[in-house]
């Protein structure tokens, strides 16, 4: 029972976890022992730690210490050369799903709470859109001093979340709050800023990637579609509780976690298996994929040899994969990308209505193609958004969530 015991928090909190990129901030402070057990504990429920940790942080654990159990480079400095553009901070503000700092000092809560950029690790704060967390630790006087809680209100309006403190013995041997909650705690309350259960026991099937349609037995036609959108929203779907069945062309990408995937080439190969995974039952299909719209009308049984200074081929029409699940007499909700280089918005609802779907998402295809990053416009029938610049793995989990409001008016 012990046993059981020890482990349930971190079952609890494991899968919410998983693939999260989580900024840990260490500010200076006894507790930092703590975060050491933090840091090992996020690792281990599958999320990517960096550490930023301050000057002071530095005096209580050591850097080596953080870069053992994060696996990654603990980062001090503001100015950093080997960073982007020797901007560190901004490249660590796009990168985390979350800032946690933990312990989170006094004298760091009053430089939040102003605005103050002195450090790595108060401008990374400052320069983030993504949800920031504080732990706070500190003497109980300290926590109780007016100034203190001034600055707590002002974090708090900023939208910070607040994680304790704890009441309880401290290291100078008062009694009261201000010790920084356990590790598991903090985990937990991690966690559970991440929404999870949008999509639980539903099912949906992805289209991702491009297409390859042959010519002869070496040479195809294809596009730059890296499969990297419909990738991230086969694991933003998987994490929002749901079966997941991925249909992918070519590409280099490591298979989501507790997916049902299925490798296609041709565009026929893609219909058949979207037919297939959406026959039986279905509740969402997004269609990602960059599927060719024509292919060769003959393939040639051998390689094609260089011959003339010109050559033809003829080129037929595939088959709209998105329309035929759309035309499905009980079809699912149905989700279309259009990838323009032109009159996106005017493409983007022509094709909305065109194919009968609920949902279309467009973008630049120049800018998105082969990118990590996606700004997105999404259309429906009563309503639009647009999804600012940021990482394909935050745009998929936004768009999961809009996606969930909508299956459910």
């Amino acid at each position: 029972m012990p046993v059981i015991q020890a482990y349930y928090p971190y079952l609890k909190f494991m899968h919410s976890l998983t693939n999260k990129q989580i900024l840990l901030g260490i500010t200076g402070g006894i507790a930092a022992y703590k975060s050491a057990e933090l840091c090992r504990l996020l690792v281990k429920a599958g999320a990517d730690v960096r550490v930023v940790m301050t000057a002071a942080a530095c005096e209580f654990i050591t850097p080596l210490t953080m870069q053992a159990l994060s696996g990654n480079r603990v980062r001090i400095e503001l100015l950093d050369e080997e960073a982007e553009a020797a901007m560190g901070h901004i490249e660590l503000a796009r990168w985390a799903d979350l800032i946690l700092v933990a312990p989170a000092s006094a004298n760091f809560i009053s430089r939040l709470a102003q605005g103050e950029a002195s450090d790595l690790l108060s401008t990374v704060c400052l320069a983030t859109r993504s949800p920031l967390a504080i732990a706070p630790a500190m003497n109980q006087a300290m926590w109780s001093n007016q100034n203190t809680q001034d600055n707590m209100s002002a974090t708090k309006q900023q939208g910070i979340h607040v994680f304790g403190p704890a009441d309880g013995e401290q290291a100078c041997g008062d009694i009261g709050l201000g010790r920084m909650l356990e590790p598991d705690e903090i985990a937990l309350r991690s966690a559970g800023l991440f929404q999870c259960g949008a999509l639980a026991g539903l099912k949906v099937c992805i289209t991702a990637g491009p297409t390859r349609e042959a010519i002869d037995p070496v040479r195809y036609i294809s596009n730059h579609s890296s499969g990297k959108m419909g990738y991230a929203l086969a694991q933003a779907a998987i994490e929002a509780g749901a079966k997941v069945s991925l249909i992918s062309g070519p590409v280099n990408l490591p298979p989501p976690s507790h997916s049902n995937l299925i490798y296609v080439e041709s565009a026929e190969q893609m219909l058949n298996a979207a037919i297939a995974a959406t026959k039986e039952h279905c509740d969402i299909f997004i269609g990602v994929a960059a599927v060719a719209d024509y292919r060769p009308e003959q393939i040639a049984t051998n390689k094609i040899k260089k011959s003339e200074d010109a050559m033809q081929l003829v080129l037929v029409k595939n088959p709209d994969i998105l329309a035929t699940i759309a035309a499905q007499p009980s079809k699912p909700f149905c989700v279309g990308f259009a990838a323009e280089t032109e009159n996106l918005k005017s493409n983007a609802l022509a094709k909305l209505a065109s194919k009968n779907i609920d949902l279309v998402i467009a973008n630049h295809a120049t800018s998105t193609f082969n990118n990590d990053e996606a700004s997105v416009s999404a259309y429906w029938h009563k309503g639009e958004r647009t999804l600012t610049t940021n990482r394909k793995e935050k745009v998929a989990r936004e768009l999961i969530l809009l996606i969930k409001d909508l299956i459910k008016k």
